[in-house]
């Protein structure tokens, strides 16, 4: 389930709260764009912020040839080890993050989940039996100029047989269409900073276990016609 449906199903779980740690407060206009088209294949194109859910998506369908990119906040070179996922990790900018990288080869989707319980983003190519997904290797910088978000960071084609499938995942809330996409509004009017942290000076870890607290709006457009839905965010 990607993390924008978690959001509407009340559903705040680790997962959530990792892709809501870059915001403060503020508006954030035009967030997590995410569009489908359908004909004979289902071509789905989002930004970066869905990449884990994709992956995760992908899993599901079966065994897949990956390679590429795992970002993690710690060193997961042992899971890598201990799962037998092939790959290397090595520390990159000022030591915020490690670069987990992961050499071509099979995985399943128990290696996966595996590997998604410790990433902060996997930015990996799969392909497997009747899809396969393409993703850009490095993350945006955080800010507000909703014009510079890239729509295309990942993308997806797969066999119309899994059409409905993708729907129900990540168009849940629409009927019929051929062409559908939704943007997100994310509205962060607080920020719950947790009690055992009140005096802390340490500002990152602060940013890093403080709750999100707002709404999110998600706008859709389904072939031309228009709806709009709004969240509450507490992650």
């Amino acid at each position: 389930m990607n993390f924008i449906k978690k959001i509407a199903d009340k559903n705040f779980d680790e997962s959530v709260h990792m892709r809501l740690i870059r915001y403060g407060k503020g508006e954030y206009k035009s967030r997590a764009p995410i569009s489908i088209a359908k004909t004979t294949k289902v071509k789905l194109k989002s930004s970066f912020e869905f990449a884990n859910d994709l992956i995760l998506f992908a899993a599901e369908l079966g065994n897949c040839e990956a390679s590429g990119i795992v970002l993690s906040k710690k060193d997961i070179s042992s899971v890598m080890s201990k799962n037998k996922i092939e790959g290397n990790s090595e520390t990159k900018r000022g030591g915020l993050f490690f670069q987990n990288n992961v050499d071509k080869q099979e995985l399943t989707k128990e290696q996966i989940i595996e590997l998604a319980k410790e990433s902060y983003f996997m930015l990996l190519d799969v392909e497997g039996k009747g899809f396969k997904i393409k993703m850009k290797k490095k993350l945006p910088k955080p800010g507000k100029d909703e014009d510079k978000i890239d729509d295309k960071f990942c993308q997806m084609e797969l066999d119309g047989e899994y059409f409905e499938k993708v729907k129900s995942d990540f168009f849940w809330d629409v009927g019929n269409f051929k062409k559908a996409k939704a943007v997100h509004d994310f509205i962060v009017t607080g920020i719950e900073i947790p009690s055992a942290l009140k005096n802390s000076k340490d500002f990152a870890l602060i940013r890093e276990k403080s709750l999100r607290v707002g709404k999110v709006v998600r706008r859709l457009d389904i072939d031309g016609s228009k709806k709009e839905e709004i969240f509450e965010i507490r992650g």
